[in-house]
């Protein structure tokens, strides 16, 4: 269940939001204090899970081969065998659409390495390198999770954005996945809420609503 502080902001955010005739994404502003991100220990890096899930569509590339990339074809947006590899290291705007089509990428740990050398560069700044999967793991059930995921990261910056759903998603919802978010990252900093100047909720084109 939803903080009410949380909700209230939640509930406010939207009904500030003018009419769009897109689906809105839904998004915290988090500004940190008292925190040298200059020092990378100290940066938030977080794929988490949100309980109610991202309210839009989210394509998860699959790199493999074989068994592997036959159950990836049934379940993953894009499948990209080895031997393309190379082929996107050579076409850099390729390699460039492919990782902005996508929100995650996973890979057999084999070809982990090559995929570091080839495509570090393109997909390594953008967050969007690999999780690698085993034979033992549900390939159903890893990408079902992904499409449920958010990748949050400060990177050196005080002030960073994580998505919390979209307008779509009920107001609990949202609330919710906020809360899960903010769960998330309080815990990873050193002094807890003492680290958090403010967090903002909004949606893509409307007001900011501070919930903290």
């Amino acid at each position: 269940m939803a903080d009410d502080t949380t909700l209230e902001g939640v509930k406010k955010a939207l009904e500030e939001a003018p009419d769009r005739e897109f689906v809105e994404s839904v998004e915290l502003a988090i500004n940190l204090r008292d925190i040298d991100l200059s020092q990378p220990e100290n940066r938030i890096d977080e794929e988490i899970v949100l309980p109610h899930g991202r309210g839009k569509e989210i394509k998860v590339g699959v790199f493999g081969s074989g068994e592997l990339a036959l159950q990836a074809r049934d379940v993953a947006d894009t499948v990209i065998e080895p031997d393309r590899i190379e082929d996107l290291s050579d076409d850099k705007r390729e390699a460039r659409k492919l990782a902005e089509e996508h929100q995650f990428f996973l890979a057999e740990p084999s070809i982990m390495p090559v995929i570091g050398r080839e495509l570090g560069s393109i997909l390594g700044p953008q967050g969007k390198m690999p999780n690698p999967i085993t034979p033992d793991d549900d390939i159903e059930d890893v990408v079902k999770s992904l499409k449920g995921t958010v990748h949050v990261r400060s990177g050196d910056r005080r002030t960073f954005h994580a998505p919390v759903g979209t307008v779509k998603l009920e107001e609990e919802e949202i609330a919710d996945n906020v809360d899960t978010v903010m769960r998330r990252i309080i815990q990873n900093l050193d002094r807890r809420e003492i680290n958090i100047a403010s967090v903002y909720v909004k949606t893509t084109m409307g007001p900011a609503v501070r919930i903290m």
